[in-house]
């Protein structure tokens, strides 16, 4: 059998069910949650986050992963105080988002690995709450030399303990296609990489020759359509609909990119958010997975993508 770090412990695999594979409770920035606590409610999110993982949990939600490194604000406590009440596994992550910490640029990815390897394999700021995915990021414009780093820190971290690499990238500029050649030149087994946000716009070309590579591809930002020039909802759908066509049902998966409004500050940001995306961790579950039945997608293909993949995904085969 093969386990999986949760927050509440480890668990096999075969009790991930229906999963969405990139998700946030809540995220912030680095050092905010510590040196000023009272920017963050804490309560407000623990609460709202908990009603809205119980609420998913009964439309058939079973794991959630949760992947915010601990510049994105990560409080793998609260993860495990929400996990608990709404009977939704989360999976935490140890990495790095986009704003690599300047010393982090300055070493050898060498020095990097041990700190992510101890929040695997010994726990998360002494918690002994163990990370079960690692997250790395790069964004507009490609890698940046301190990403590039982080980047080969992840895949030294991959290779020593197994753990699998989840990416934020931005697919228009192909960014995929740069994390990838790093992970190449490092021997990380593609398998064990899940290229994210790879729904930003419909570029077949990039996203079949990003599978070629073998690598998952992470379609997983639901609604979308915020930034200008980014498909919407449907065309999101569409997209899913093509690569199934194209015979790569059992390489994608499928998540939002959400978090509850009430992890950021601000009663007007936070309604804004709520408009954006009223139905929250269930919005495929609602909108996306109805849409695909009726764009011809059988049952078995939705249960293949929702819960076979992430499964594979974590068992690495």
């Amino acid at each position: 059998m093969t386990t999986v770090n949760t927050v509440l412990g480890p668990i096999d695999t075969s009790d991930l069910g229906f999963t969405l594979c990139h998700e946030h409770v809540g995220t912030n920035a680095a050092g905010i949650r510590h040196t000023y606590p009272e920017f963050i409610d804490r309560s407000g999110m623990k609460e709202q986050a908990t009603a809205a993982l119980k609420e998913a949990y009964d439309e058939g939600l079973r794991t959630m992963v949760d992947v915010s490194p601990f510049d994105l604000g990560r409080d793998v406590e609260l993860m495990a105080e929400v996990s608990r009440a709404s009977g939704v596994h989360i999976i935490a992550a140890t990495g790095n988002h986009l704003a690599v910490p300047r010393p982090f640029a300055d070493v050898s990815p060498d020095v990097i690995v041990p700190l992510y390897v101890k929040e695997i394999e010994e726990g998360i700021e002494g918690t002994g709450i163990k990370a079960g995915i690692i997250k790395v990021a790069s964004d507009r414009g490609g890698v940046t030399p301190p990403q590039e780093v982080v980047l080969r820190a992840a895949a030294r971290t991959h290779l020593r303990t197994g753990t699998p690499i989840s990416t934020h990238t931005w697919s228009p500029d192909r960014v995929g296609d740069q994390q990838v050649k790093v992970f190449e030149e490092e021997g990380v087994d593609l398998n064990r990489v899940y290229i994210g946000h790879s729904n930003d716009d419909t570029d077949l070309d990039y996203l079949l020759g990003l599978l070629d590579k073998g690598v998952w591809l992470g379609l997983d930002r639901f609604p979308g359509g915020r930034v200008a020039g980014t498909p919407d909802w449907e065309g999101r759908t569409e997209l899913v609909k093509k690569l199934i066509d194209a015979g790569h049902k059992s390489r994608i998966m499928l998540s939002h990119d959400y978090s509850v409004p009430k992890a950021r500050n601000g009663a007007e940001v936070q309604e804004e958010r709520r408009r954006a995306n009223p139905d929250g961790f269930n919005f495929i579950t609602r909108k996306v997975l109805p849409r695909l039945k009726e764009l011809g997608v059988s049952d078995g293909d939705i249960h293949q993508i929702m819960e076979e993949n992430p499964r594979r995904f974590f068992e690495g085969k």
